[in-house]
């Protein structure tokens, strides 16, 4: 008998008259706005201009929602196409299926476009968008706890969460409480802030290195919550289409670190050849030893003496 442990909410949906509001898009939307806040705050202490990460914002998240909801029709298209399916449920995005790697990827690129079209360094931006996109990953993913999903095999820890039975898969219908993945990665989300915002101020990271940085280390994380979940999630290829996605964005991270580190000692080798190539500019050891050697030596009251024969002798 368990008895201590994380109890679900009895419902996910609130009803505000004829306005269905979904707890999973509370999540979201208060992640996205964290996540906007504590950009706009790192890049204002950074010297960014004030108002900056607003006008990107515009941009930026209403194509990241745009993204995430085509990465759940991707990734799950037998739920929209196919006998018996009606392909205008895409556009019910009020029913569930967001993905965050979706979001994350197309909300970068608009800002990209955003800032190259503006005149906007895009470097800063990202070294401050960075840690932030972790908290705000740590904030949306409790949206599973309310939908009841994102767990893994059943537990016995004080802190396993209770899966009522119509959320259960169906080899484990007997369990009631379950391994909390979303409370994992939630927690790992916010290590990852902490030590992707220590790596930029400890080894200086541009905001490529910064933003490949992070991108590894959460496809890492995502990658091995999958490999743990039980309940459902769709498939490609004989994989759970989110660990194949991580998988994807694994190689491209790892890629863009390799490529920046060979860059930067590339930049570093040709800087130091100039430097040694380059002809070294010699001290005098004081002003009075220049003018002697070009017999220009003054006297005390700093008048010019021209230079005179040898030492003992009279000018003729």
């Amino acid at each position: 008998m368990v008895l201590a442990y994380l109890p679900s909410p009895a419902t996910s949906v609130w009803h505000l008259g004829a306005v269905a509001v979904r707890a999973y898009a509370v999540c979201m939307v208060v992640g996205v706005v964290a996540a906007l806040w504590l950009t706009d705050r790192r890049y204002r202490r950074a010297g960014g201009r004030p108002g900056a990460i607003l006008d990107i914002s515009t941009v930026a998240v209403p194509a990241g929602l745009v993204g995430a909801r085509v990465y759940s029709v991707l990734t799950d298209f037998h739920r929209y196409f196919g006998p018996g399916r009606d392909w205008v449920d895409v556009f019910r995005v009020w029913d569930g299926g967001m993905g965050v790697a979706g979001a994350v990827a197309a909300g970068a690129f608009a800002a990209w476009l955003y800032c190259r079209q503006s005149g906007i360094e895009l470097g800063p931006v990202a070294v401050a968008a960075t840690p932030a996109l972790a908290v705000g990953q740590a904030i949306s993913v409790w949206g599973n706890w309310f939908s009841q999903e994102l767990y893994g095999p059943p537990s016995d820890l004080p802190w396993a969460v209770a899966i009522a039975p119509l959320h259960r898969v169906a080899p484990y219908q007997t369990s009631a409480t379950f391994q909390p993945l979303f409370l994992y990665e939630s927690a790992l989300d916010l290590l990852i802030a902490v030590g992707v915002s220590y790596a930029i101020h400890r080894y200086v990271l541009s905001g490529g290195r910064a933003f490949a940085l992070y991108a590894t280390v959460w496809a890492t994380t995502a990658a091995a919550i999958e490999t743990v979940r039980i309940d459902y999630s769709p498939q490609l290829f004989g994989l759970r289409s989110n660990l194949l996605a991580m998988l994807v964005v694994l190689a491209i991270a790892l890629g863009s670190l390799v490529v920046a580190r060979r860059r930067r000692r590339l930049r570093l080798a040709v800087l130091a050849a100039e430097s040694a190539d380059s002809p070294r500019m010699l001290r005098p050891r004081s002003s009075r030893a220049v003018s002697g050697q070009y017999g220009l030596a003054s006297t005390a009251d700093n008048s010019p003496v021209p230079p005179g024969p040898a030492s003992g002798t009279q000018p003729s």
